[in-house]
């Protein structure tokens, strides 16, 4: 029996063939990149590597992007292997490092790398789970940089969802570590059926035609149709039929529709915690049980034991009546907004079926273990933190992944409910489209250049940066940009040589005629209707000309002229450069139309015939400009009258081909832009990683941080804050800005250095809560304002600006204020919880790289304690 066969055999089933062809990769030394849909089963990859190392064959570090994840991961494997074998780091745990089998954050594996631990002796496997996530702005980054650091003889399994540039991510992979397998898998284990839900009809998104060929539903398309049709002054009955078609279904309508369709369980995607909180309340509301007697005591002896921690002041706070009373109907809500406890609860109680319906944001579909029978998507259209965008194919995929348990349904269900304002046609078109394109998000930042400078030399730190996924990705577009300026640079020089003439310079004759045409136009522009229509009734058959500038802008040729009675104007019928018939009035022109030329149009012409468009579009290419004499004569304007006599006066105005060659000069203006934009491109694309890498360390050398390829203490310092705010940690440090403050005002000071408010901004001003706090925080703003003064100056902006929006809740809890009196009114538990976790991860960095024996390291030390307790604590430690 082979060793993928023993494996396997824990498993119970038979594995697919790109889940075994990717363990036989392993057993033969190649790293592997699997990319496949979501639910499909790639983690059975990943799990191979770890029990690779239960068998003794080195370490296996099993990475994710967030301590979610990493916890239940941890959970996973401690249940198979037992807690000896398995080790947990996260910016909260710290359990069991010197495990054969270690999970982690991947910023924790960052960490180490540049730290150098001798943790990561023996490492043969590292997973990086969810690797499709490097493209998130904040976290995406870290993942390149541990490819990029990770010895090359450490095997990688990089498990992504489907995504539609895999090549190129692979190619990357395997030119940074060489022998790679790439495990691309199309197909779902559970096929998906999309339905459309309106009012109260649960419609198949598309259907099968004769020939097996599926399309969007026509029945679909058709309510939209009647939906959205006005009607004048409709009756009562047909008001009340016109509301019946054109509504989403409300949510508790939803949920008694999926039951008696037998399509739960179900994850109901929101994208907001509000909604999702709502939600719950509306299904306490209208009084939802989805659950039985024998399910309803289960949940209750669970939950108890979960929160028996909890003080019962703390579970009042927590809304904790509120959320059990919905999870014994089979109900609940995850969010970020929940404390991890709650959330872990309800993973668990999903997984276990006692709960039936989870509202959620999308923060689930990253990766956690919820695979339901169905999903739905209440709206398309998400907040991005600046605007309201309809999601991406590759999001919706993402979401609708979720759908179908694997060796428990046969099908899953994906349901998009009525959209206001997304036509039916826009989310067939969604849910059919298979494109997620992989993006890195990859930038040097201060604590990577240091830790560069540390352990390399400059052309190695240089070539480190530049191999980068996001370098890579930047010098293949290079490479197409070359690819086409080359292109149109030789028909550039085509078109120069064309444009030539033997009487003169005709540089100098097209610059005159530029000039004429800029003068002209810009003549028009203070034109108003009566001229432009004067100017359009002057217009006949077969005349060319240009309309300057709107919407409709560019050059036509007239097709037939329309006197409009009365006004003393007209309308044309015109064939466009773009081959395309259009008819024009007084209405589409903000300047009067400039006539070029005449072309001779067949008597029998047929515009609605292909060729016979694009017979015309020749003639016109081939048009002369407007005459330099017609431009002087119908000019007041002495700087236009001078250019006229000057072109008329230019050896090449007398050429027979004139028109033909200032034909070739327009085009080859048009190519010298397209050229020089394109140059910009290139020059801006190439080596952008390295330049921008050189702009933080001359920010790092003015402020003392890297002496001539070398640290000083402060630079030092550096490498060990892993922080947005590094450089400004340091430079308070250094300057000793909070030394005087006693532990709850550190704590509120520092909690601006990691806190970052959501969503639009608060019309509450936030302060800090004491008068030393307040001076120092002023310091701690001019030192900030100092430091993006540096960056501008190079061209960069890393550092944000501190927020004070979490200090006093900071100074309360440090202070030991219990919890009801430290949250504010409606202020989410769980967003408080990872606030003050995100505050004391930064202050155990402090206290590990502050002066020995300073007051401020013994401060710090008070302020974890007062931290670190409560449900925070409690937090912290139940995995």
């Amino acid at each position: 029996m082979g060793i993928v066969d023993e494996f396997q055999d824990t498993y119970g089933f038979d594995f697919d063939d790109f889940q075994r062809g990717a363990c036989d990769a392993l057993v033969d030394g190649s790293s592997v990149l699997v990319a496949a849909p979501t639910g499909s089963g790639k983690t059975v990859v990943g799990e191979f590597a770890a029990w690779l190392a239960s068998r003794g064959s080195g370490k296996t570090f099993y990475t994710t992007p967030i301590k979610a994840l990493s916890n239940q991961k941890f959970s996973d494997f401690e249940a198979i292997y037992g807690s000896g074998r398995v080790g947990l780091l996260t910016g909260d745990n710290s359990i069991n490092g010197n495990a054969p089998i270690v999970v982690m954050t991947t910023e924790v594996l960052r960490n180490m790398i540049y730290e150098d631990s001798p943790d990561l002796d023996s490492l043969e496997y590292v997973v990086l789970d969810e690797v499709h996530y490097l493209q998130d702005r904040y976290r995406g980054g870290v993942w390149e940089e541990i490819l990029i650091h990770l010895p090359v003889d450490v095997k990688t399994i990089s498990l992504s969802a489907t995504v539609s540039n895999a090549e190129e991510f692979a190619e990357w992979l395997q030119t940074l570590r060489g022998r790679t397998e790439v495990i691309i898998e199309d197909r779902r284990p559970i096929e998906i059926r999309h339905w459309y839900f309106a009012s109260d009809e649960l419609l198949p998104m598309f259907v099968a035609k004769p020939n097996g060929d599926l399309i969007p539903n026509p029945r679909a398309r058709e309510f939209e149709r009647r939906s959205r049709r006005p009607q004048s002054r409709p009756g009562r009955g047909e008001r009340r039929e016109r509301e019946k078609r054109a509504r989403a279904p409300r949510r508790t309508e939803v949920i008694e529709r999926l039951r008696s369709e037998s399509m739960l369980p179900a994850i109901y995607f929101l994208f907001s915690r509000k909604g999702c909180d709502q939600a719950l309340q509306q299904c306490l509301h209208d009084n939802i049980r989805l659950t039985t007697s024998d399910e309803r005591r289960a949940i209750r002896t669970y939950v108890e034991e979960r929160v028996g921690e909890l003080s019962p002041n703390e579970l009042d706070v927590l809304g904790y009546h509120d959320w059990i009373s919905a999870l014994v109907r089979g109900v609940a809500s995850h969010h970020a907004g929940l404390i991890p406890p709650f959330k872990e609860t309800v993973e668990k109680l999903f997984l276990q079926g006692l709960i039936k319906v989870v509202f959620a944001t999308e923060t689930l579909a990253l990766g956690i273990n919820m695979p339901a029978r169905s999903v739905v998507l209440e709206s398309l259209m998400k907040f991005t933190g600046e605007k309201h965008e309809q999601i991406t194919p590759g999001q919706y995929t993402q979401l609708s992944g979720r759908a179908g348990r694997r060796g428990i349904d046969e099908i899953g269900h994906s349901v998009v409910l009525w959209q206001r304002f997304i036509p039916f046609d826009s989310i067939s078109r969604l849910a059919s489209t298979r494109t997620y394109e992989l993006q890195s998000s990859f930038q040097p930042s201060y604590n990577m250049a240091v830790n560069l400078v540390r352990n390399y030399d400059f052309a190695e730190a240089e070539h480190l940066v530049n191999s980068s996924f996001a370098q890579f990705q930047a010098d293949r577009d290079v490479v197409k940009l070359e690819r086409r300026r080359e292109s149109q640079a030789a028909y550039l020089a085509s078109y120069r040589e064309r444009m030539s003439c033997e009487l003169g310079d005709f540089d100098e004759y097209w610059e005159l005629a530029r000039k004429l045409r800029e003068r002209v136009d810009s003549h028009g522009a203070s034109d108003g209707r009566a001229e432009i229509g004067r100017r359009l009734a002057a217009l006949r058959r077969g005349d060319v000309f240009d309309v300057p500038e709107g919407r409709r802008r560019g050059r036509y040729v007239a097709i037939e002229v329309t006197t409009v009675p009365g006004e003393g104007s007209a309308k044309i019928l015109a064939l466009s450069e773009d081959r395309t018939v259009i008819r024009l009035g007084v209405m589409d022109f903000r300047r009067a139309p400039v006539r070029r030329g005449r072309v001779m149009l067949p008597k029998d012409l047929r515009v609605k015939d292909a060729s016979s468009r694009r017979k015309i579009v020749r003639l016109m290419d081939s048009v002369d400009e407007v005459p330099a004499a017609e431009a002087r004569e119908r000019s007041a304007d002495p700087e236009e009258s001078a250019l006229a006599d000057s072109m008329e006066r230019h050896p090449c105005h007398t050429c027979p081909d004139v028109g033909r060659h200032l034909h070739y000069a327009e085009r080859a203006a048009r190519l010298e832009r397209e050229v020089s934009r394109l140059d910009r491109r290139i020059g801006r694309q190439t080596g952008t990683l390295a330049r921008r890498f050189e702009k933080v360390l001359g920010v790092l050398e003015d402020l003392g941080y890297v002496d001539d390829w070398q640290l000083t203490d402060k630079g030092e310092i550096l490498t060990r804050v892993y922080n947005e705010s590094d450089l400004l940690v340091v430079e308070a440090l250094d300057r000793g800005l909070l030394e005087e403050l006693d532990a709850p005002e550190l704590a509120a000071v520092c909690s601006s250095l990691v806190y970052e408010a959501r969503g639009p901004e608060s019309d509450t001003v936030a302060d800090m809560p004491t008068a030393k706090s307040r001076e120092v925080y002023s310091e701690l703003l001019d030192l900030w304002r100092w430091i993006r003064r540096k960056e501008d100056d190079r061209g960069i902006e890393l550092t944000r600006e501190p927020d004070p929006g979490f200090a006093e809740t900071a100074h309360r809890w440090a202070s030991g204020w219990p919890l009801e009196n430290v949250l504010e009114e409606d202020a989410p538990a769980g967003d408080f919880v990872r606030s003050t976790k995100q505050l004391v991860d930064l202050l155990r960095q402090v206290e590990l790289v502050g002066p020995i024996g300073a007051r401020v390291v013994e401060t710090v030390s008070e302020a974890i304690e007062g931290l670190q307790r409560g449900v925070v604590a409690y937090s912290s430690l139940d995995i």
